[in-house]
């Protein structure tokens, strides 16, 4: 018997981005691979500088003068228009400590964002961080737009633990409720307290699922601290990174004595950042 001829149909056509969304967060970010979304059609123009500091760790009135002279020395960066300041304003979590580091980055005279850190819970009470949220009022889990980029600040601290962390289910919630409000085409930074980068020392264990709801968003950056060292991931388009700690009583993790922070520069949908060294003598 001869056998029939069988019609063959032509497999469906799937671009590159199609593909990616059917990975994992976790396998895209093995891979290198972000799917990510086309750029605006009207992308920002022109470029601004910002600063990016973590882990300032105030402990005592020494720490800061110490400060002030690093708020000094960011001051004379010209063109500046902002600061980030990824968690861990001070080492016990006192109500006196964090009015200090408010006050002293006050002088920078820039809108100031700040994240918590888990040292910014009150020290022995582990979910006491009452002290950071009338001080910083609002600064849990927000977003906010400048020249055509939205940046977006998130809670990743579960109390007073620094390693084997869960971000919190409020986190999350906020997410779903407010990632909405944002344009999937502009050009997006997160900045948190603990690292979302694969394989960094003390990422959560839930940053992939965090990172998940960033994955239609055309996100470029992510700023970190909480690991004191400089670390870089790149994903796709977009860098994920901590720093070296700023603070006059902490050391770094990764042995490095180099204090300091970022000056970085947004252009053309892209982010470059400088390490500024802080010294004293």
């Amino acid at each position: 018997m001869r056998p029939q001829n069988r019609m063959t149909l032509p497999l469906p056509r799937i671009t590159r981005r199609e593909a990616l969304c059917h990975l994992s967060t976790g396998s895209l970010l093995a891979l290198g691979l972000w799917p990510g979304c086309a750029h605006a059609p009207d992308a920002p123009s022109g470029s601004f500088h910002f600063l990016v500091i973590n882990d300032t760790h105030y402990l005592s009135p020494e720490c800061g003068v110490w400060l002030e002279g690093v708020v000094r020395h960011m001051k004379a960066h010209p063109h500046v228009e902002f600061c980030l300041l990824a968690g861990d304003l001070t080492e016990h979590g006192r109500r006196e400590d964090l009015a200090a580091v408010r006050d002293i980055f006050t002088g920078l005279g820039l809108p100031t964002y700040v994240v918590i850190g888990n040292h910014d819970y009150r020290a022995q009470s582990n979910q006491d961080r009452s002290a950071y949220e009338a001080l910083f009022p609002k600064r849990l889990n927000y977003f906010f737009k400048h020249r055509g980029w939205q940046f977006v600040g998130l809670d990743t601290s579960e109390g007073l633990r620094y390693e084997g962390t869960t971000i919190q289910a409020a986190t999350f919630q906020w997410l779903d409720q407010h990632l909405p409000k944002l344009d999937k085409k502009r050009p997006t930074v997160i900045f948190t307290h603990f690292p979302l980068g694969p394989d960094v020392t003390y990422r959560p264990k839930n940053a992939d699922d965090l990172l998940d709801r960033f994955r239609p968003y055309n996100l470029q950056a992510v700023f970190s601290g909480h690991f004191h060292g400089f670390t870089e991931r790149k994903v796709g388009e977009m860098t994920l990174t901590t720093n070296r700690c700023c603070a006059l009583k902490r050391g770094n993790h990764d042995k490095t004595v180099e204090k300091g922070y970022f000056l970085c520069t947004a252009s053309q949908e892209k982010i470059s950042r400088s390490f500024i060294e802080y010294k004293t003598s």
